[in-house]
């Protein structure tokens, strides 16, 4: 097969595996070399097709923005992947675990932009300037890889280990406030499982977001205006069952909840 038709079919394989729930092998397994150009060729395929079926495009979510994460995947760079209307849920909400595969859960700083951002020289400075606000988040990130078995390649294909977000009420102007500062306590019915702050994601949330929007630059796309950015994880990434409670509270921000259910 040529190098379009692998990327067809590993597209095809992983938008079957968020349909049935059932994981499939790392693409990796059988494309050994594959790395970040490869995952992002797969990710377009599988955006195009969600795009297709009638969901929408709200923002981005960045990924491997924490030094540890980097580590772990042999990588020195973060990633990303588009963030749809249908995984987005309000402070409070009930998700059902059974919509997962593997799903685990994470405390975020999320960004709301009041104004269109592009590359090539978009910098921390631009984005603060473009930006709304900030807002408390909590992410659910899942795996069609089984077993979280995962390269960079895998992830960036997999949308970026994408599943779901929560989004607290009050978007929160800068004004002085600066991101990396802003601390966040993540609990687990009532108990401390996880601390954090801004600076873990890239050392600086906006940093985080001038790199999403050069990169998009070399891709061709920009960051509309309206669009929410999920900047990264503050801490290592919690699993989760049903009948769970989890609530993130942030220095400025405010805080949020979401419940997990059957």
């Amino acid at each position: 097969m040529t190098l379009i038709e692998d990327i067809d079919r590993c597209a095809e394989a992983l938008y079957e595996a968020r349909v049935s729930g059932n994981p499939i092998p790392p693409l990796t397994a059988q494309f050994p070399d594959w790395t970040v150009p490869e995952g992002y060729a797969v990710q377009q395929r599988v955006v195009e097709r969600l795009v297709a079926e009638g969901d929408r495009i709200v923002g981005y979510k960045l990924g491997l923005t924490s030094a540890p994460m980097q580590e772990l995947l042999k990588v020195d760079q973060p990633d990303f992947s588009p963030i749809f209307a249908s995984g987005v849920f309000n402070d409070g909400a009930s998700l059902s675990v059974a919509d997962f595969i593997a799903p685990r859960v994470e405390a975020e700083i999320a960004l709301v932009l009041a104004d269109d951002l592009s590359g090539p020289d978009c910098t921390p400075a631009k984005v603060a300037a473009a930006t709304e606000g900030l807002v408390a988040a909590i992410e659910i990130v899942d795996s069609r890889i089984a077993d979280w078995k995962i390269t960079i390649a895998d992830t960036i294909a997999d949308l970026a280990s994408g599943g779901a977000i929560a989004l607290a009420s009050q978007v929160v102007p800068l004004a002085d406030m600066d991101p990396r500062l802003i601390g966040m306590v993540f609990s687990q019915d009532g108990q401390m499982v996880a601390t954090g702050a801004g600076a873990a994601a890239l050392g600086d949330p906006l940093a985080a977001v001038s790199w999403l929007v050069n990169t998009l630059h070399g891709l061709g796309g920009s960051l509309p205006a309206g669009s929410i950015v999920m900047t990264g994880a503050l801490h290592a990434m919690q699993p989760i069952a049903a009948g769970q409670t989890w609530t993130a509270e942030f220095d400025r921000l405010g805080a949020l909840s979401l419940r997990t259910t059957d």
